[in-house]
């Protein structure tokens, strides 16, 4: 079984998001999506809802920024 980064999607209220990506990073999402389907046994997600839990993930481990975003707000 392979570690991915991402859980299961949540079953959210979808957003309409407009966005130019190039087409190796959305042949990597499509294949993202089907591996996290097929790993969390669900049909694989749509591969813009990906996007968002990625962002999320990354922010909330970036380190860098959360110790930025902390030193900024005691100021």
């Amino acid at each position: 079984m392979t570690k991915l980064k991402l859980g299961p999607i949540a079953d959210d209220k979808p957003v309409k998001v407009a966005l130019e990506l190039p087409a190796a990073l959305h042949r990597d999402l499509m294949a993202y999506a089907e591996i996290l389907g097929r790993e969390s046994g669900q049909a694989s997600a749509d591969p813009v809802r990906l996007i968002v839990p990625m962002l999320e993930r990354f922010i909330a481990t970036d380190r860098g920024f959360v110790k930025a975003r902390k030193s900024k707000a005691s100021q």
